[in-house]
């Protein structure tokens, strides 16, 4: 797993650009404080860290990586 300890992924946006986003291990996956957009947005991700898809996001974390 890319990153520190699992911290940060990337999120793929469904207009093809992918975001980084902390991960916060203790809260819920339906918890929207789960997801702390960090930035930049970027098309080549690391190999090594996961990607997330945007459809399995909360609605608020899906309006977050757009303000980006």
């Amino acid at each position: 797993m890319g990153g520190k300890h699992g911290k940060y992924a990337y999120i793929l946006r469904n207009d093809g650009w992918y975001v980084k986003t902390r991960i916060l291990k203790s809260r819920e996956d339906s918890d929207p404080q789960k997801y702390i957009v960090v930035g930049p947005k970027t098309k080549n991700p690391p190999p090594t860290y996961p990607v997330i898809r945007e459809d399995e996001l909360p609605e608020e974390v899906k309006r977050r990586i757009y303000e980006i």
